[in-house]
């Protein structure tokens, strides 16, 4: 088992084959052109090239004609040796035709013909990887299987029985040895029941730390006056879901145990006003609690909402970012340690060291996506010892398919907000071919007159920030000239805090218009702001479209979205007219997600490499999305019956564990 176990044989016996060359016996005359055949023939001679250069040329042939063997390079003394004058051989490889004679470029093995068992008719092709050749990778897939020992069966068996599933050594006897094309899919049995055991096994990690954090003591944090009074100095009532999502953290802090919650919603769904709650219920029972936003400019924003907010229920809240002068950051340094300041609302400026609370024992991350786990974990650390652990509550502004929820949040509890507060106003959505920019300008124009704001989003033009660049700018002083209007520009090469005071002036209204590249966050809340503008819409993936558009309809004005398309020509392909169409028809966030998703299939859904998602051996997260969710359930349901994985079945679990190691190097869900 060991070996088995080892990261060596362990990764090559998971290495799947990427294709399948099927061989067939045949005869000069019946070889179909473009198969790989099996030719049995007697050699005749080696031609000698006619010219320097030239391939060198064998001539062999069966009861039924000729079969040319080409190299177009190699020794000729080599190649007489594998095919001597007079003799017969087994050749393979793949069928042309030549003046309607057979003719193999390069042929993949030439035999004497009792070596014919050596010649596989269904040979999987692997990926080859530093420096090794797929035939090689096949024959290191065969000796890690050969190390490979019949387990005990880890999946229950009528779940077994009901899907028609071989056993595990089965399956991947049957993965190294495909038959057909079918083998090589991800509906094929053997494929489905790795992929099973490989989300079990995923899944398994994450309810086990979903446990371990369960059973965390930590801070018994209760609704009080001051959560009252917050309530009371809201300016609008909460919505259902709000109300909903509320009372699902509120049950979590009151456990005793450590919360970890993630709070998702559609832009302007009202996130922020859920966890203004929580912090106030924190302050109500004798705690601190910090929210950390990704940006200075954001991290401002909330402190400018919520201060007033807070203060009118009795909280003290002081802000804490990266250019504070240094008696500021005395003072407010001073106050959290003191303990008088309650709430902490900043940037990654919170979790320096020099930074200290009193009895810090709730931390709120908005747009948790953009900080990596460390940076979540040493804010926690922040929390005094002595009370447990520092709850959690974890907020993001793009919904989340349910697939995506399971396998990067699966240890965190889920609450969804799926209404918007009253006054938000719908974004008409229009999808308009590029060459009708100048008609779009005009309009935008005769909007900014009459007072309105719109931002203007530049296309992801290539792998290069330069070249972005270089197409913001331009658009920036077309739009100058054209509207003859102050023109903002942000991108992600501008100095922080260049960039932030252009946003800034964008946020306080002082310039109408907002061009930016993809790069850069304009996740400010401008409610003046009714125009979106997105240049070569279909470059961009549907949630992030969908992300863009929320940043108006933010205010009372009707907003609008205009999606220009294609190039001169006005083209568009099926899959940008779909996502087009999918944000026209509808501004439901999780629909929204659950189409993009769905759209862009098994290569990079959302970002996924970027953003943590496991890296998966068999699993399709798009293809096998039924057992995503099964496995969630089978987890939840062993470790509810068996927490310690001491049954036979949980013993077989364990062995699984260590299989696919999703606990220690692989856990990247966060």
């Amino acid at each position: 088992m060991h070996k088995l176990a080892g990261p060596l044989v362990r990764d090559v016996l998971f290495l799947s084959p990427s294709g399948i060359i099927q061989r067939r016996r045949t005869t000069a005359a019946a070889a179909v052109e473009g198969e790989i055949g099996v030719f049995d023939v007697l050699i005749d001679r080696l031609i000698p090239p006619h010219k320097i250069g030239a391939p060198l040329k064998m001539r062999a042939s069966d009861e039924t004609g000729f079969v040319h063997l080409i190299w177009f390079a190699g020794s000729p003394r080599h190649i007489e040796s594998l095919a001597p004058r007079g003799e017969r051989r087994l050749v393979t490889g793949k069928v042309e035709r030549f003046n309607n004679e057979v003719q193999i470029a390069h042929p993949d093995y030439i035999l004497p013909l009792e070596k014919a068992d050596e010649i596989p008719l269904s040979e999987p092709v692997y990926p080859a990887t530093q420096g090794l050749t797929s035939r090689v990778v096949r024959k290191l897939a065969q000796g890690a299987l050969a190390l490979a020992p019949e387990l005990a069966e880890w999946q229950d068996a009528a779940w077994l029985a009901t899907r028609r599933w071989p056993g595990w050594r089965a399956a991947l006897e049957s993965l190294h040895a495909p038959t057909s094309e079918m083998d090589l899919t991800a509906e094929a049995p053997a494929r489905q029941r790795l992929a099973y055991d490989e989300l079990f096994a995923h899944q398994l990690a994450l309810a086990r730390r979903r446990r371990t954090r369960q059973i965390t003591p930590a801070a018994r944090i209760t609704a009080g006056e001051a959560s009252q009074r917050m309530l009371a100095a809201l300016p609008f009532t909460l919505t259902g879901a709000q109300a909903r999502a509320l009372q699902e953290i509120r049950a979590d802090l009151a456990t005793g145990e450590q919360m970890g919650r993630l709070l998702q919603g559609d832009v302007g769904s009202g996130k922020t006003a859920v966890a203004a709650l929580a912090l106030a219920d924190a302050a109500s029972s004798g705690f601190q609690s910090a929210l950390m936003a990704p940006t200075e400019i954001l991290a401002r924003q909330h402190y400018q909402r919520l201060a007033p907010m807070l203060e009118e229920a009795g909280i003290s809240a002081v802000l804490l970012t990266g250019r504070d002068t240094q008696a500021e950051r005395r003072k407010r340094l001073a106050a959290l340690a003191s303990g008088e300041a309650q709430v902490a609302i900043g940037t990654h400026a919170l979790f320096q060291d020099a930074v200290q609370f009193k009895r810090l024992a709730l931390a709120v991350i908005d747009e948790q996506h953009r900080f990596g786990v460390n940076e979540r974990q040493r804010l926690q650390a922040k929390g005094d010892p002595s009370l447990g652990g520092v709850h959690l509550l974890t907020m993001s502004a793009t919904p989340i398919p349910r697939t995506l929820e399971l396998t990067q949040y699966g240890e965190l509890e889920v609450s969804r907000l799926m209404e918007k507060p009253p006054g938000r106003t719908p974004v008409a959505t229009a999808v308009v071919p590029l060459v009708r920019i100048g008609e779009v300008a005009k309009r935008l124009k005769a909007a900014i007159d009459s007072g309105a704001q719109a931002y203007w989003i530049c296309p992801l033009v290539a792998e290069s920030e330069a070249i972005d660049l270089a197409a913001a700018e331009e658009r920036a002083n077309d739009l100058r000239r054209i509207l003859q209007v102050e023109v903002g520009l942000a991108h992600g090469q501008m100095p922080g805090a260049e960039r932030e005071a252009v946003m800034a002036e964008f946020a306080e209204g002082r310039i109408p218009l907002l061009v930016a590249t993809t790069v850069v966050e304009v996740g400010v809340d401008v409610p003046n702001a009714s125009i979106m503008v997105i240049e070569h819409a279909d470059r961009f993936g549907l949630a992030q479209l969908h992300q863009l558009r929320g940043r108006v309809g933010r205010g009372a004005k009707s907003s609008a979205c205009i999606l220009l398309y294609g190039g001169q020509d006005g083209a568009l392909g099926e899959t940008a007219r779909e996502r087009l169409e999918t944000l026209r028809r509808t501004e439901d966030g999780f629909e929204i997600a659950e189409e993009d998703f769905r759209l862009r299939g098994g290569g990079d859904p959302l970002g996924l490499k970027q953003s943590g998602f496991p890296a998966y051996r068999f699993a399709d997260p798009i293809k096998h999305r039924s057992l995503m969710l099964a496995a969630s359930d089978d987890a939840r349901l062993i470790l509810g019956r068996d927490p310690d994985l001491t049954s036979p079945r949980g013993e077989a679990v364990r062995v699984l564990e260590a299989l696919f190691d999703w606990r220690t190097d692989r856990a990247s869900a966060d």
